[in-house]
């Protein structure tokens, strides 16, 4: 698998057997439950920032460590990139949350999702859309099917 890996983030977080990955979906159901709320709290059409600065509050309220805007330094063919990504969202240093507050979400934003997960070597990931009609049309979980599975 080495030899296949061309890359590998420099902030990346190795899960320690099944644990972490259980840690993981339970950081993405208080996300969604807090994501939710929000969104019926407020509705759509307010700026992507007022989100996230009220996620993340509401997530830091239950408990857990959050970080926004985190800058990722990865490590891509030799070439360190000190900045190479900005993370909406990171709760534990083991779940991106990317923000959009859009009509309707792209393909290209859970790709991008996709991308930054792969990068740090994450098996989940999860892209909130505010924008559209309601909470479920614009959400999206996104699982990295190729991140090293724990071992047993």
């Amino acid at each position: 698998m080495q030899g296949r890996r061309w890359f590998h983030a420099k902030a990346q977080i190795r899960r320690k057997g099944a644990k972490g990955l259980e840690h993981t979906g339970t950081y993405a159901r208080e996300a969604v439950d807090c994501g939710l709320r929000l969104y019926n709290r407020l509705g759509p059409g307010l700026f992507e920032s007022v989100y996230e600065t009220l996620l993340a509050s509401m997530l830091e309220q239950r408990g857990l460590r959050v970080e926004c805007q985190k800058m990722i330094m990865a490590e891509i063919g030799g070439i360190v990139l000190t900045n190479a990504f900005k993370v909406d969202i990171l709760i534990e240093s083991k779940l991106i949350i990317e923000l959009k507050s859009v009509e309707r979400a792209l393909p290209v934003h859970s790709k991008l999702v996709l991308t930054y997960m792969r990068l740090m070597d994450l098996p989940l990931g999860l892209l909130m859309n505010f924008g559209g009609e309601t909470f479920r049309t614009g959400f999206r979980r996104i699982v990295n099917n190729l991140c090293a599975l724990p071992s047993s």
